[in-house]
């Protein structure tokens, strides 16, 4: 918002719509026209997507501060993946236009959106380097990691609020796998575990770790 003039500022502000969605909602749907930029004000956010078998997938965690759907928004095509929420989550709902006048008028909004998109393509290797070659805790200590990007989770802060079953349905684990990958990391002096949430120690150190 920094970087926009003050009449791209206001125009943002008032056709950016801020809704609550409860536990367990969607977001949006895979295969719906792409109508919406999303940012995550409160709460956590997955995007997952589900095969006709029913076997899911889950691709990345949106905590507060982090905003999602702009490739589709670029490509214009059909929603790839549902996005839904963790727990009770506030969401701003910017329309389609507001998000293409933005790329048509600013050049720090451009900026904005490459430097997202070419950090978004970081996670994804990881994501897929750690799930193909290494173990349950260095993918989890990848998740935990990516959850703290400063450049595209810039509201999250050392430590998160979140529980074990949602750390689970993140990185695609059972919760014993992921009870018993959270004690490894927390011996590692990574992390620590506490009612209702994890505190991150070592943000380096989860994102190199290889178990």
């Amino acid at each position: 918002m920094g970087g926009l003039t003050e009449e791209l500022r206001r125009r943002a502000l008032e056709e950016t719509l801020i809704r609550a969605v409860p536990e367990h909602s969607f977001v949006c749907r895979r295969g719906e026209p792409v109508t919406h930029w999303f940012g995550v004000l409160e709460g956590l956010v997955k995007v997952n997507s589900v095969s006709p078998e029913g076997k899911s997938v889950t691709f990345i965690g949106i905590p507060p501060g982090g905003w999602f759907g702009e490739g589709s928004l670029l490509k214009d095509e059909p929603r790839r993946y549902d996005a839904v929420t963790l727990r009770r989550s506030v969401i701003a709902y910017m329309p389609r236009n507001t998000f293409k006048l933005l790329l048509d008028s600013s050049v720090p909004f451009n900026a904005f959106l490459l430097d997202q998109l070419n950090e978004r393509l970081g996670q994804f290797v990881a994501i897929v380097e750690h799930n193909r070659l290494l173990g349950p805790e260095a993918r989890l200590a990848t998740e935990l990691a990516a959850l703290y990007n400063p450049r595209l989770y810039p509201g999250n802060h050392s430590q998160l609020p979140i529980l074990q079953e949602e750390l689970a349905q993140l990185v695609g684990l059972s919760r014993q796998r992921t009870n018993q990958a959270l004690k490894r990391l927390e011996e590692s002096g990574l992390l620590k575990v506490s009612y209702g949430g994890v505190t991150v120690l070592d943000v380096n150190g989860l994102r190199n770790f290889i178990g």
